[in-house]
């Protein structure tokens, strides 16, 4: 059973989701971004401690609280760390007031039909129980789409689906989230291939069982008001896609009501040679633009 006060929170509040959630393969990225070259780390353990000390920073700034930022997603390495000696879950809950979601999926297959469907979870089941007993109150899991070709899209999403009724049989809120590429070169009919997926998908789910939905902004502005609308969705998310904050941001404020989860956009100012203030107050400033963004529409 969901928490009932995270899931007000998720369900109404103003604001938007940080994703804290890059792993294995984009770590480094994320890093080089924020100053920290891979020459300057040796191995994992290194890499996702400096990667950890990032995120802990971003938690303990004064703007990341509830008000603004109302849920987080983590990586798992994230979920089992702590901020000053409290495990990261309850940390965000009680001290933040932010809702602590967890990125589940073990990464994508190649592409097949236009697609990457998501790599088998066989562990899903003893992650997700870890989780909940960790104060997780939701999940995220992403496969990303290429081209318009039915089949494959078809396949993400029935995928995404059927993992999702895993998760909600766990007591947890699953994000599902079929990326669209923004570089895609069918990117507009992928997207309405899509929304017709999905609403199929979202009429079959029996009463009382509800999802959240992370999309690439829409090409066509508003074209996910249908599925904003339906009965199981929760809340709609958006996800940068490699836009630079100042597009997502501008995108997003065309689509009513569809609220940031924005990545690299979150953090493509922080930068690790800033001193606590120069830190505090850039990322203050992105989290009050991406805030108006998912709150005030044109």
């Amino acid at each position: 059973m969901v928490d009932a006060k995270m899931l007000n929170k998720i369900g109404s509040a103003p604001g938007f989701i940080a994703a804290l959630d890059q792993s294995g393969g984009s770590t480094p990225k994320a890093l080089q971004l924020y100053g920290i070259a891979e020459s300057e780390y040796q191995g994992d353990e290194e890499m996702f401690r400096l990667m950890h000390a990032m995120r802990a920073r971003i938690m303990r700034a004064p703007a990341f609280t509830g008000d603004k930022v109302i849920a987080a997603i983590l990586f798992e390495r994230t979920m089992d760390g702590d901020v000053d000696g409290q495990p990261v879950p309850s940390y965000l809950w009680e001290k933040r007031g932010v809702v602590p979601f967890l990125k589940v999926d073990k990464g994508l297959e190649a592409e097949q039909d236009g697609v990457q469907v998501m790599k088998s979870m066989p562990d899903l089941d003893a992650l997700l129980i870890r989780g909940r007993e960790k104060g997780i109150f939701g999940t995220k899991m992403r496969s990303v789409i290429a081209k318009a070709d039915k089949a494959g899209i078809a396949a993400v999403v029935q995928q995404q689906f059927e993992v999702a009724r895993q998760i909600i049989a766990q007591g947890l809120m699953p994000i599902i989230e079929p990326e669209v590429s923004i570089k895609s070169p069918t990117k507009g009919e992928a997207e309405a291939i899509l929304r017709e997926e999905i609403a199929q998908q979202l009429d079959k789910l029996p009463s009382g069982e509800n999802v959240m939905l992370k999309l690439t902004i829409p090409t066509v502005p508003d074209f996910y008001a249908p599925l904003i609308e339906h009965k199981a969705v929760i809340r709609l998310v958006a996800l940068s896609g490699g836009y630079s904050r100042a597009e997502a941001c501008e995108k997003l404020k065309h689509n009513h009501g569809m609220i940031a989860s924005f990545s690299r956009a979150l953090t493509e100012n922080l930068r690790v040679t800033m001193s606590d203030a120069e830190f505090n107050a850039s990322l203050a400033e992105t989290i009050d633009e991406i805030y108006a963004a998912s709150v005030n529409k044109a």
